[in-house]
């Protein structure tokens, strides 16, 4: 139980998004959650899961077609 539990509001602070995103998350159960009674809350290692499982890695070429400047 060393997790932190985040209310709607946090996790869409923390996503930089309104609270309508973590809302339809929930909704769609895309993402973990907690109902405490009528509140609902979102531990943050769902929010860190949630993150790395939709983060796209840049591509990495063999090798540049120009290594130098002139």
């Amino acid at each position: 139980m060393t997790d932190r539990y985040m209310s709607v509001d946090q996790v869409a602070e923390l996503l930089g998004t309104s609270a309508r995103f973590p809302r339809r998350l929930i909704e769609e159960r895309r993402i973990r959650y907690v109902k405490v009674g009528r509140h609902v809350r979102i531990p943050e290692s769902a929010v860190q899961e949630f993150i790395k499982s939709r983060t796209v890695e840049p591509l990495r070429r063999p090798g540049t077609r120009y290594r130098r400047a002139a």
